[in-house]
């Protein structure tokens, strides 16, 4: 009887131990346990002038330049991962990111579930077409006709699905901006809804799809951007402050002039 209580002593020891060690480890905050990784993982997809792979093979864009200039601050490594914009807030609680970072529009729902920076740039949602087809689409009336895609999620989706222009479009989800301008640029689909600022980067003279053009008859959703952390996470305010040393010292719009988005920066 000795032996089993000493046994079932010892056992409830190691067990409470274990409890202990667990609790420890989850006392850490989000910024500590960011910083003793040394990475900061940043959920993005693939689109410009945002986050693309350059001439060089190398990733580049606006985002990818600000995040590491923001890392550097931060005393960490910027590590980016391609994710499902659809499974994004997924990730993000899973810990399989550390954020979004993405040209992500700052929405009430998102600010329920997610921590979010300061806003640093302001965007709207617009239609691509090809550049013959400008004006031929005037009222719903007239897009009734059309084949439309924008991404799945995205706040593109969300005007294609619950702006009245568009009540009988035929409308497809695809899983990306880029993938929405390449469906235009293809003809399987007539037109898109897409950020202004991806539209920057992707159409018009001297890009890839030189023959696609943003109808300027139509915008809509004016928006801003921001980064989201896990909610209640404490590097936020981290990332905040270093975002506001760059704003002052000039870093972040070099950066943006870079990729023509000067004009969209907030701050």
């Amino acid at each position: 009887m000795k032996k089993l209580t000493k046994l079932l002593c010892l056992t409830l020891a190691v067990m409470f131990c274990a409890l202990s060690f667990v609790a420890c480890g989850s006392d850490k905050t989000d910024y500590e346990y960011i910083k003793e990784k040394g990475e900061l993982v940043i959920g993005i997809t693939y689109f410009e002038p945002m986050n693309y792979v350059g001439a060089d093979g190398q990733l580049t864009g606006f985002e990818t330049e600000f995040a590491t200039a923001v890392c550097e601050i931060l005393g960490v490594k910027p590590k980016f991962q391609e994710i499902n914009w659809k499974t994004k807030e997924v990730e993000l609680n899973g810990k399989t990111i550390d954020c979004i970072w993405n040209g992500m529009t700052i929405t009430e729902d998102r600010k329920a579930s997610m921590s979010i920076s300061n806003a640093y740039m302001k965007n709207k949602q617009v239609i691509v077409l090809k550049s013959e087809n400008v004006g031929k689409y005037k009222t719903a009336d007239d897009f009734k006709s059309i084949k439309l895609v924008a991404e799945a999620e995205s706040a593109g989706e969300s005007v294609a699905k619950t702006n009245a222009l568009f009540a009988q479009a035929a409308f497809t989800p695809v899983k990306s901006m880029k993938d929405a301008i390449m469906e235009v640029a293809a003809g399987t689909a007539d037109a898109c809804v897409v950020d202004f600022v991806t539209s920057i980067g992707m159409i018009g003279e001297g890009t890839a799809y030189a023959t696609l053009s943003v109808d300027t008859a139509f915008s809509f959703d004016e928006e801003e951007y921001g980064i989201a952390f896990r909610k209640d996470s404490d590097i936020t305010a981290k990332v905040n402050e270093a975002i506001a040393t760059l704003i002052a010292n000039g870093t972040l719009a070099k950066i943006a002039a870079k990729y023509k988005l000067d004009g969209q920066l907030i701050g």
